[in-house]
């Protein structure tokens, strides 16, 4: 989570001037965020926008659960809610709150616990891909098993299964070092958190994902006669863009621990910051994905957006056909009165 900070060039001083100036030797060896404000704009357009689409695409895949009692849409809908989660817990009280607004400056024990919030949110965003993948093979390399094993109580019994290891993976990270703000080389203890975050949010779902779409289109290439279905398509789009937009973050987090640190060196600041701003574009383009490959999807979409209009329609037509009613009904003789 970068803060804007403001590029500043330190001069180069004696040991005296040091002293006077108040500045400490790791202060000065401090890397420079080159970005400035513009992690905090694209942080917030990208909250604005992703977080109405996210919403949108949880109510569209809920009517298509209810409606079709597919496995699939209880799958997707397990990614959409945990990337909201994403949303909300790393770029909202994150970037946003923590390091724009307060910078920061907040208890200890509050950012890591937020930190554990982070890496719960984040680990069940990506993991709820991986049942999805499974699915999706099964149903094209057995499609006989699949017909028996698959359908939405053991769809909601392993997202439940999921979402709660992805919570328990979460607590270790409650001691993940800042590496924007912590002078000192990476220890022996963030060496393997970093290896234990890379290898589940990273190396372990994309071999899971490799293994799996090679293998679905394996046979399909097999088959010859039956083509590459929507769904399919729609498995591919998702898991292809997380592999691509992962893949930054993942190189630059080893680099730092290996080679030169975020702290010191502008040059990793820069590639972290711009990786994790690539990373989280991740949580905000599965709507248009879905949108491109699903026509059922479309549909649905265009169905809850039509609703609060024709609401509105009805409301309004039923209260102007009372009002037509009460301002026109005929008086009953015994209402009418004689004149005198």
């Amino acid at each position: 989570r970068g803060p804007a900070k403001v590029m500043i060039n330190w001069p180069n001083v004696t040991a005296s001037g040091n002293q006077e100036l108040g500045l400490k030797p790791e202060e000065l060896q401090k890397s420079k965020c080159v970005l400035g404000f513009i992690p905090v704009i694209y942080y917030s357009i990208l909250l604005c926008i992703g977080v109405p689409v996210n919403i949108l695409t949880a109510v569209a895949l809920c009517r298509l659960a209810s409606r079709t009692k597919k496995a699939l849409y209880y799958y997707l809908l397990a990614v959409t809610a945990s990337d909201i989660l994403s949303q909300l817990f790393i770029i909202f009280v994150g970037f946003l709150l923590e390091t724009a607004v307060f910078h920061r400056d907040v208890p200890a024990l509050l950012l890591h616990s937020v930190s554990v919030a982070e890496f719960a949110a984040n680990h069940a965003s990506i993991w709820s891909t991986v049942p999805l993948t499974v699915d999706r093979y099964v149903a094209l390399c057995h499609p006989l098993l699949h017909r028996q094993i698959s359908y939405p109580a053991r769809a909601r019994k392993i997202i439940a299964v999921v979402l709660a290891v992805s919570i328990a993976s979460g607590v270790p990270f409650f001691w993940w070092s800042d590496m924007w703000r912590d002078s000192h080389s990476p220890t022996a203890l963030d060496g393997v958190l970093i290896w234990t975050h890379v290898t589940i949010i990273y190396f372990l779902p994309c071999s899971i994902f490799l293994v799996l779409n090679s293998l679905i289109i394996h046979t399909l290439r097999v088959r010859q006669r039956e083509q590459l279905g929507k769904t399919t398509a729609m498995l591919l789009a998702i898991t292809s863009v997380f592999s691509v937009l992962w893949a930054p973050r993942t190189i630059v987090v080893i680099y730092h621990l290996y080679v030169s640190t975020v702290h010191r060196d502008w040059r990793i600041h820069l590639a972290y910051d711009l990786s994790n701003m690539l990373a989280m574009l991740n949580t905000a383009v599965n709507f248009f994905l879905y949108c491109f490959v699903s026509k059922p999807f479309r549909s649905a979409v265009r169905d809850v957006q039509q609703v609060p209009t024709n609401a509105s329609i009805s409301s309004l037509y039923s209260g102007n056909s009372k009002r037509f009613q009460r301002d026109f009904t005929p008086l009953s003789p015994h209402g009418a009165r004689k004149p005198s």
